[in-house]
């Protein structure tokens, strides 16, 4: 089954901060309706969802789809597929400030070494456990910046 990267793990969330380091403001997106400010912006609030900052409601499709979604995800290191759908609390169409979200979302990535929280449910794939969740936030941060070319 190979070794899934995850957000636990300095290596790998250094890579990622290399990555984001590399974004410009102007980087067209290679699929997808936002913008890298936007995106940022979408990924800060990812994180402080995950790391229990922020808490969203619970989708009725995510209660019987979810699971299965998420098995679908993680069952190998695949790139999560382009143009996936979002929570609608997660669509931003606002332009935002780019550099403060940058550095705002880095901050969220180095948090994750520190990671606890137990009871965590994600809004479409429900109830997630830590592994589940640090391989689910590798996956969606690579997602986000394969969008930009980085």
């Amino acid at each position: 089954m190979g070794t899934h990267k995850t957000v636990f793990g300095e290596t790998t969330v250094k890579e990622l901060i290399e990555r984001i380091h590399l974004l410009q403001a102007g980087d067209p997106a290679q699929w997808g309706k936002m913008n890298a400010g936007q995106m940022l912006k979408h990924c800060t609030l990812s994180e402080e969802m995950f790391l229990g900052k922020k808490q969203y409601k619970r989708l009725f499709i995510g209660k019987l789809f979810g699971r299965m979604a998420l098995n679908g995800i993680l069952k190998n290191e695949d790139p999560l597929k382009k143009s996936q759908p979002t929570h609608p609390d997660l669509k931003i169409t606002a332009p935002g400030d780019f550099e403060a979200e940058r550095v705002k979302w880095i901050g969220l990535l180095k948090a994750y070494s520190t990671f606890s929280n137990p009871d965590f449910v994600h809004p479409f794939f429900g109830k997630m456990t830590k592994d589940e969740i640090w391989k689910y936030v590798y996956k969606h941060t690579d997602h986000h910046l394969r969008q930009f070319g980085k």
